[in-house]
């Protein structure tokens, strides 16, 4: 398989993350992040560094994570998770056409890029090709984390405070599936209260993404995994956080989601 390639056999799984803010493992209410004064809502601060987060995955064969920088200051904390895991761990947070290709280098498989291509609200094609020719296509995560506005999902960017022009749709995925090699997708309305995921989104990313996606935001039981692989039709991967035992919640043990993509590794 050509390095950085997605492995279809790991449609509908769980995929880890790690999410780094100030220095530190988090998970925090996303859509409080930069939205104001103060200090973001954080659900949970771990006592683990980022690279032994990173040593569990590897040691559970959990690959394709996201490692995300959540504002400065989490260069050095990443770059061990990188070390820890090389190849394992895409990562997003700050990525532009400068940084990318040194990412890559440091051992993520992937670089995840949002804000950068977006420029006054509108997406940037020649910044979207810089970022294609830094990495190559077969490397680059589209971050298409959107909020609900009526009936439609737009793209938003800048900790997510700021609403794009650009609809999450069938010919949106369709057009930027020539660019990249899967896409990542937050609902940021759900994101952190363990709430539930939003299903609308889910499923409309099943019925038109041709390319892998991974959908975070909301998980709050092992029933989200098996709802997000049935309503994605097998295409869209899940991401639990603030609910998994390992980051402080009580809705999911980090055990049976090794099991459940060990057990679906077998079908």
């Amino acid at each position: 398989m050509e390095p950085g390639a997605w492995d279809r056999s790991l449609a509908g799984m769980f995929r880890p993350c790690i999410d780094l803010h100030e220095g530190k493992v988090k998970q925090i209410v996303g859509g409080t992040l930069g939205a104001g004064a103060g200090q973001p809502r954080t659900n949970f601060v771990s006592e683990r560094s980022a690279a032994w987060y990173a040593e569990l995955y590897q040691r559970d064969g959990l690959s394709g994570g996201h490692l995300i920088m959540l504002g400065p200051g989490n260069e050095k904390e990443a770059q061990a998770a990188l070390r820890a895991y090389p190849g394992g761990l895409q990562i997003g947070g700050g990525i532009n056409a400068e940084n990318a290709r040194a990412w890559i280098e440091a051992g993520a498989s992937h670089v995840i890029v949002t804000s950068w291509v977006f420029c006054k609200g509108r997406l940037d094609q020649d910044r979207l090709s810089q970022m294609a020719e830094a990495v190559g296509r077969s490397r680059l995560v589209l971050d298409l984390s959107c909020r609900r506005r009526g009936e439609d999902y737009f793209v938003v960017t800048d900790r997510w405070q700021k609403f794009t022009d650009l609809a999450v749709s069938r010919g949106t995925l369709e057009t930027l599936a020539a660019t990249c090699a899967e896409f990542l997708v937050h609902g940021v309305d759900v994101e952190g209260l363990c709430e539930g995921i939003d299903a609308e989104l889910v499923r409309r990313l099943g019925e038109w993404s041709p390319l892998p996606a991974t959908y975070a935001g909301g998980a709050r039981s092992l029933a989200d995994l098996d709802a997000v692989t049935r309503m994605g039709r097998g295409r869209v991967d899940l991401t639990i956080g603030s609910a998994l035992d390992i980051f402080g919640g009580d809705g999911v043990r980090y055990a049976d989601v090794v099991a459940f993509n060990r057990k679906a590794r077998q079908l």
